[in-house]
């Protein structure tokens, strides 16, 4: 029988409320494999068991699933086979031979979780790879840097062969980590920003603000693809659409406009905050990162979070482009972010924006944006929900 093992991360080193993260990792492999089969999932020894219970089960689609789940390390496939050396000897061969046939070199490592086992990790390591070598003699033995390893773990219920595992999203799981609004754009960065507040275990409130006429539907439908690309990590994304042309055009109109930037700034963190304490938030994020562009200096950081009354997380903040844009390829959202429908962020923007405003000088442009606060209002509440699913079709 073949099944796939999760190996916790930085979830092994959880205290007293680590059955709490086991718990809502579990819920969330459950809730993503229901649509490849039966599975029964179950925690033990620091590790996820996904074991098919019938042969309908597509253990492939549900192996795509739980690599993009939050709070595992790694993720294999492995082989399971009674725990007896004869056992593990013919499963590494029938498991991994065809393998093996097409590598030069390999090596050997086991586990042995269970002490009650007759061999040692390297005994057992030492017979299973003379068996193979046996069958396969045109193989070299290479304990440093081997084209394969063949891992052998010998656990309580049952031994495991398999291959090198492959890096998990790491993290830890969806739902421990509270719930934060995150402002989204149809750019690069934004998208990675809400990826990283997922990965640390952040039920995600997406708010994304649409100008029409001046942004049109391809624009928003790119924004709501870049959600579902994130939902495939994070599980779900509640995305509200704001109507912000009349705030954006008031503000146009009314301020200097080498202040509009970081006015505009300002008015969607308001507006970010009125949908955040509707849905029960506990902090807003954005995809900024420190000197970017004019609106990322640390004078108009201030400037725009001083009207937050909530925590204002910036995972990206550190990061340089390159950075950036290698984890959204990484993450499926690059090719979609640099398609060439503008977004609200775009638009109206000043040929000479201030780098470094001051707050109170900002403070008395704002006074003279007569009405701007009730359209903030009424944008908030004309918002628009769409929840968005991983297993949604639409986006694909």
């Amino acid at each position: 029988m073949e099944i796939i093992l999760g190996k916790y991360g930085e979830l092994a080193l959880k205290g007293l409320n680590k059955n709490q993260f086991e718990n809502s990792m579990v819920r969330t492999i459950r809730k993503r494999v229901e649509r490849c089969g039966e599975f029964n999932v179950y925690t033990a020894q620091s590790t996820v068991y996904v074991e098919p219970e019938n042969d309908d089960a597509d253990i492939d689609a549900a192996y795509e699933q739980i690599r993009r789940v939050f709070g595992l390390s790694a993720v294999v496939r492995a082989a399971v086979c009674d725990k007896d050396l004869d056992a593990v000897c013919e499963t590494a061969e029938a498991y991994l031979g065809d393998s093996l046939d097409r590598v030069k070199s390999f090596k050997v490592n086991s586990k042995r979780a269970d002490k009650k086992f007759p061999l040692t990790s390297m005994e057992l390591s030492r017979e299973v790879g003379a068996y193979l070598l046996d069958r396969h003699p045109e193989l070299s033995v290479e304990m440093k840097d081997p084209d394969m390893t063949v891992i052998c773990e010998i656990r309580d219920n049952a031994a495991y062969v398999h291959a090198d595992q492959v890096p998990g999203a790491g993290g830890i799981p969806t739902g421990t980590g509270g719930k934060v609004a995150c402002m989204l754009s149809g750019g690069i960065d934004s998208p990675v920003a809400a990826w990283k507040m997922a990965r640390r275990g952040c039920d995600l409130v997406c708010v994304h603000f649409q100008s029409p006429p001046y942004t049109g539907e391809r624009a928003l439908y790119k924004v709501e693809r870049l959600a579902w690309q994130v939902s495939r990590w994070a599980g779900r994304v509640c995305l509200f659409e704001v109507p912000f042309t009349d705030c954006q055009v008031n503000i146009r109109d009314n301020a200097p406009e080498d202040y509009f930037t970081v006015l505009m700034r300002r008015s969607m963190m308001r507006i970010t905050q009125m949908i955040a304490e509707r849905e029960e938030c506990g902090a807003i994020a954005t995809g900024e990162s420190l000197g970017q562009v004019a609106s990322q200096t640390m004078s108009a950081i201030r400037c725009t979070d001083i009207v937050a009354d909530m925590p204002v997380f910036r995972p990206l903040i550190g990061d340089d482009k390159v950075e950036i844009s290698e984890c959204a390829r990484n993450i499926g959202t690059f090719d979609i972010s640099i398609e060439p429908y503008e977004d609200c962020c775009t638009i109206f923007t000043p040929k000479h924006p201030r780098t470094k405003p001051v707050l109170g000088s900002i403070e008395e442009a704002e006074k003279g944006i007569l009405g701007l606060y009730e359209m903030e209002t009424a944008a908030a509440d004309s918002s628009v929900l769409k929840v968005i699913h991983f297993y949604d079709e639409d986006f694909v």
